[in-house]
């Protein structure tokens, strides 16, 4: 087996799923990722912008990428389907390196995703667009999907809520947030809406 190569990014990420606010993965009384989604099911897309990085010496400054999942029950029980997108700016070797870093064969936070995996759906690369607009983030893929994330409303004077619940993403914290109207993605046979679920948002610190 050849050695992991040497890597780090840092930036932004959101995600947002078909729970209701606050998702009983993150706050249910048992195991982490055992308790049941709201829906039964989880439908929930994740988006990760790349302020600066490298991998192997390949820079990976300013990129995109954003996961797609499903679950047929509580996540913990694996059996996920995965689809991927890549920023279609990366050349082939970022492109390379975004696929070993997101898809957890370089250790990091998505190494414990990866043996959740049952169906992959493949690795597409699109035009992704990636936005923070005050404390909103929003992130589009044309004709596929379109997902806007607000915090929740909170009576602290930061206007946000933020938790350490030890998510594998965001270990250290990140904010409570909320899908806003027209949340929704298409494709893989897959047609679903997220607008008024659970989200959140927080920055990034990765290294392998």
């Amino acid at each position: 087996m050849s050695a992991h190569k040497k890597w780090q990014i840092s930036g932004d990420y959101f995600e947002n799923c078909n729970c209701d606010v606050v998702c009983p993965c993150l706050v249910s009384t048992a195991a982490p990722l055992t308790a049941k989604p709201s829906e039964g099911h989880c439908d929930v897309a994740i988006a990760f912008h790349i302020d600066r990085g490298t991998y192997d010496g390949v820079a990976l400054d300013g990129l995109n990428v954003a996961l797609i999942g499903y679950a047929p029950g509580p996540m913990a029980d694996g059996n996920m389907t995965l689809a991927a997108y890549i920023d279609e700016r990366a050349d082939d070797r970022q492109a390379e390196a975004l696929g070993a870093i997101f898809g957890g064969a370089e250790g990091g936070p998505m190494a414990a995703f990866a043996p959740l995996v049952g169906q992959h759906l493949g690795v597409r690369k699109v035009p992704i667009r990636y936005a923070i607009d005050g404390k909103n983030r929003s992130a589009e893929i044309p004709g596929v999907m379109r997902m806007t994330v607000a915090p929740i409303p909170t009576m602290h004077e930061s206007g946000e809520a933020w938790i350490a619940a030890g998510h594998p993403i965001a270990p250290d914290r990140m904010a409570l947030a909320v899908g806003l109207p027209g949340n929704s993605y298409t494709d893989h046979g897959m047609v679903w809406d997220n607008s008024g679920k659970n989200g959140h948002y927080a920055p990034i610190a990765w290294s392998g």
